[in-house]
């Protein structure tokens, strides 16, 4: 629905994940018994978790760690890891430096070239372990490092940015091909990020296999401070969803969505597959972690910007282990442990045996959902009250 917010300038209403609830369904499933699964063409996630691909988040050791939990952790290609031998002394030096000067810090440490050997090497210290491997680059980089991710034996290749769309203008440089670029890997390539209908219906049609959805919903993102932009990610995620349906009604290819960003409790992932989503990139939960390289700090993949930085340093502290903020058992009364589990009960409770089904959940606007009856935890500060 559109409002006027001045004389003939029309704004549509958007909604962000704080404003909505779940509806019960009216028949309830066991828990254990539903189906978490992802597909990324032939790769198969027994849970719908990809951890985002930001150096305090992601390492050699946490892609290891969250592909045997059956996850998957997703490794920056233009980050620390690529460009040191030793990347978590590196990664130690940022989490270490004071608030005024770790942005200073970041863009002084990454000024250091990517080295390509160190892509393949990063590449195959994950396979070995036997786990799905996924790279992530910016898309002036994919042509140059997605067959050298190929060739090591990556299983999916991220192309991520900002904003991206199928058609962007440059004069004073060639502009990255995404249908080109799909059409010559021989892995599934995932692009992000999209908010909206059109876009996103372009780059189904350009032949992408997944699709990030968020524009600086992130918790180490200033993209919507710095630039102003950014739509809500319920909106966000029901109109690319709409993109992903009528694509697969027109074409028969289902192309997974991934709300990126956003959510740090396992009622906001829950709401984020409800409104259509295939699954869910996250990373202040697993920035929490103690297998995480950040020691409890992360930020954001355009920190390092020389000119103008969108992301920040952000302290999220340590909680928990991987297995404990995915699985449980939950040490803390805020939602941010046992996010799998938070999942898996919010689906039988709404009547979902499947991610699909609980696509169909239905929803409310409910902006008191998170206040409601809950004075004591607010003034407390505990529990839903943090």
């Amino acid at each position: 629905m559109a409002f006027f917010i001045g004389r003939d300038r029309e704004a549509r209403r958007a909604y962000g994940l704080d404003e909505i609830a779940l509806v019960p369904g009216e028949v309830t499933v066991n828990p254990d018994e539903v189906d978490t699964s992802l597909h990324f063409g032939n790769i198969k996630l027994e849970i719908p978790f990809l951890a985002s691909a930001m150096d305090g988040v992601v390492d050699t050791q946490f892609a290891i760690a969250m592909g045997k939990l059956g996850g998957l952790g997703v490794l920056n290609l233009d980050g620390i890891n690529t460009r040191y031998e030793k990347p978590r002394e590196i990664v130690a030096q940022i989490a270490g430096a004071g608030p005024e000067e770790s942005t200073k810090l970041v863009q002084e440490l990454y000024r250091k070239p990517v080295k390509e050997d160190l892509i393949a090497e990063r590449i195959q210290e994950i396979k070995k372990s036997k786990v799905p491997c996924a790279v992530s680059t910016i898309p002036q980089n994919a042509a140059k490092y997605g067959p050298i991710a190929e060739e090591a034996g990556c299983d999916l290749f991220v192309v991520q940015s900002t904003v991206t769309t199928v058609r962007h203008k440059a004069t004073r440089y060639t502009p990255f091909d995404i249908t080109k670029f799909c059409k010559k890997m021989k892995i599934p390539v995932v692009v992000g990020n999209a908010v909206s209908y059109n876009v996103s219906l372009e780059l189904m049609e350009a032949g992408i296999s997944g699709l990030l959805v968020g524009v600086g919903p992130g918790a180490a993102c200033t993209s919507r401070g710095v630039l102003g932009i950014g739509v809500p990610q319920v909106t966000a995620t029901v109109d690319c969803a709409a993109a992903r349906d009528f694509h697969f009604k027109r074409s028969g290819k289902y192309v997974p969505i991934i709300t990126d960003g956003g959510m740090s409790t396992g009622g906001d992932i829950c709401k984020a597959i409800a409104c259509g989503s295939d699954g869910v990139m996250v990373g202040s939960a697993f920035a929490r972690t103690k297998e995480a390289p950040g020691l409890g700090y992360h930020w954001g993949m355009a920190t390092p910007h020389a000119n103008l930085p969108r992301g920040t340093r952000i302290h999220v502290g340590v909680t928990g282990s991987l297995e404990e903020i995915l699985y449980g058992p939950s040490r803390l009364d805020d939602g941010s442990q046992n996010l799998v589990g938070a999942l898996r009960t919010c689906m039988g409770t709404v009547g979902a045996s499947t991610i699909r089904e609980m696509q169909t959940t239905e929803i409310v606007i409910a902006p008191s959902i998170k206040t409601e009856g809950k004075i004591f935890q607010r003034t407390q500060r505990i529990g839903m009250g943090k």
